[in-house]
């Protein structure tokens, strides 16, 4: 997944959120925001994880 496509994605319902107001829906479209952050989160992690052990294997093996 692109993380900048992730970003405008999440600033632009971010900003359509404070625009509107309370309609009802907001406490779902949050929800949706927060777990998508919880996903770019995890996959940077991952992506750290998998560079620091490449690092690891480089150190490690000569």
């Amino acid at each position: 997944m692109d993380i900048q496509t992730l970003t405008v994605w999440i600033k632009s319902h971010y900003q359509a959120l404070k625009n509107r107001g309370d309609t009802g829906q907001t406490s779902t479209e949050l929800a949706l925001i927060a777990g998508a952050l919880l996903v770019g989160a995890g996959l940077l992690v991952v992506a750290i994880r998998t560079k620091l052990m490449e690092k690891i294997g480089i150190i490690n093996g000569g």
